[in-house]
């Protein structure tokens, strides 16, 4: 059943279902969007525009997120978590007076309880340490191995340092399978990528 609701529109930020996005909102329609949620649903859409350009055409596929804490601040802008539901895919923009996009959209079927195989949860971890090493990231990897796997391949798909074309390709992935397998791939062509060294955690 198609959905409507605001969205988002943020190139290289990504939500995914059972995760969290912190946002700081401080552009006068993006704070008009957040507070027209809060007196709704408190749901508004994750997704990413095609490019970097006011009212430019979006992907089709995002994240709706429930904004779960809210701190707004003297001067009208917010500081929100985001708690991602469900993917969903576009299916039409919405003509709208308000000063923020709104868009028609079906969700998207996810499995919760889809898991790897003990050979996928392998060779992934094995990529990841691989290319943590290469990158120099500290990762504290007896908490990831605690992680189950939707946790684990969700979580790095939307922190990983990849560009937003990689990403959304992550987001867009029909199957946790699906998604292990394009990370791996992803790992191996941007591992030879010297990076700044950091501490990777996933909450």
């Amino acid at each position: 059943m198609a959905q409507r609701f605001p969205i988002f529109p943020l190139t290289g930020a990504i939500l995914f279902p059972g995760l969290h996005l912190p946002l700081h909102i401080f552009e006068p329609r993006y704070r008009a969007m957040i507070s027209d949620a809060l007196a709704r649903d408190r749901r508004i859409g994750m997704i990413q525009p095609q490019r970097a350009e006011e009212g430019a055409p979006l992907y089709t596929v995002g994240c709706v997120g429930r904004i779960g804490d809210v701190e707004m601040l003297g001067d009208g802008r917010f500081n929100v978590v985001l708690e991602g539901e469900s993917r969903f895919r576009v299916l039409r923009e919405l003509e709208t007076t308000l000063p923020f996009r709104k868009v028609e959209a079906e969700i998207l079927p996810d499995d919760p309880e889809e898991s790897l195989s003990a050979i996928e949860r392998a060779g992934f971890e094995h990529e990841a340490r691989r290319f943590a090493e290469a990158q120099g990231y500290k990762v504290d990897w007896q908490s990831v191995e605690r992680l189950d796997d939707q946790t684990l391949i969700n979580g790095v798909s939307q922190i990983a340092p990849f560009d937003a074309a990689a990403k959304q390709a992550l987001l867009e992935a029909d199957s946790l399978a699906a998604r292990c397998e394009l990370l791996v791939q992803l790992m191996q062509f941007f591992g030879h990528r010297d990076g700044d060294e950091e501490i990777i955690t996933l909450q």
